[in-house]
């Protein structure tokens, strides 16, 4: 699940501060790390300075790999960047992607915050977004991990990589499912909230939550202290506000569809946590290849 992992840089210090969660996975798992920059095909002479700075990066992110099975690699890729990180993922068989969510245009013409996106909406294999902030937080990637899940089958997609990771890293995990209070139905006069009943709501509760426990006792089997939470609500403010409670540093959320975070379940739930939360962001899509 972690055998090979793609670390795109635009050089810029914020786009580094993937560093720390890259190398504490890659220790972990004796992962082959590549680090990747990418130049525009005219561009000769900003290509030799990409390439210095990638080797650059690659001897300090060394340093903190010693001792360790993990190994690394680098390469500079020409062509638009996103087109360009997707394409190597797929023919390099990479099994996730780490990014920064903010870039300054360092060494490299091009920014990694806008790239980001493009990439989230395409993306067909695990890819993790570090939230980048000044100064750098100091809290370990994954030491607490909320995974929201919706009673889908699809949705537990995460939970391999999750349980995966725990056997190995200490960790604390949450998975939390929001029972809606109600739903939007279209009337005469537009787009109106209908409450559900108590009675229902308390009876949905009681199934999420013995849903959730059968969760909890696979995640158990692991390093992880794992704890299970209902709530009821709006499903993207429950989970943003959970995460925000429980000082969460990771959310850890699956796609439902082939056309990746643009056909989620979750619908405009996953684009919410995506772009208001404080945390980083762990996309699993669906039909992540195998």
């Amino acid at each position: 699940m972690y055998y090979r992992v793609l670390v795109p840089l635009d050089g810029s210090k914020l786009a580094e501060q993937v560093f720390p969660a890259v190398a504490e996975l890659a220790s972990a798992f004796g992962s082959e790390v590549v680090i990747a920059g990418v130049c525009e095909p005219e561009e000769k002479e900003e290509g030799q300075t990409c390439r210095l700075y990638i080797n650059d990066k690659a001897e300090q992110l060394e340093s903190s790999l010693a001792g360790s099975a993990a190994t690394l690699k680098t390469v500079v890729l020409f062509g638009k960047p996103a087109e360009q990180i997707l394409r190597y993922a797929e023919v390099e068989k990479v099994d996730l992607i780490i990014m920064s969510s903010h870039g300054r245009s360092g060494i490299m013409p091009w920014s990694l915050g806008s790239t980001v996106d493009k990439v989230f909406k395409r993306v067909g294999i695990p890819l993790i977004v570090v939230r980048a902030k000044e100064p750098p937080e100091e809290a370990r990637l994954f030491s607490r991990i909320e995974v929201p899940l919706d009673g889908s089958e699809k949705s537990t997609v995460v939970l391999p990589y999750i349980r995966e990771l725990a056997k190995v890293l200490p960790c604390e995990v949450f998975p939390v499912q929001v029972v809606e209070a109600g739903r939007h139905v279209r009337t005469i006069g537009g787009l109106d909230y209908v409450r559900f009943g108590e009675r229902d709501i308390s009876s949905t509760k009681a199934a999420v939550k013995k849903y959730l426990e059968g969760v909890c006792t696979d995640l158990a089997l692991t390093k992880a202290k794992v704890s299970c939470e209902v709530r009821v609500g709006d499903a993207a403010r429950e989970i943003l506000k959970f995460a925000d409670e429980k000082g969460c540093t990771l959310i850890a959320i699956s796609s439902h569809d082939h056309s990746g975070i643009e056909a989620w379940a979750m619908g405009s739930v996953t684009f919410k946590i995506v772009d208001v939360s404080k945390q980083s962001v762990w996309l699993v899509p669906s039909f992540v290849r195998k």
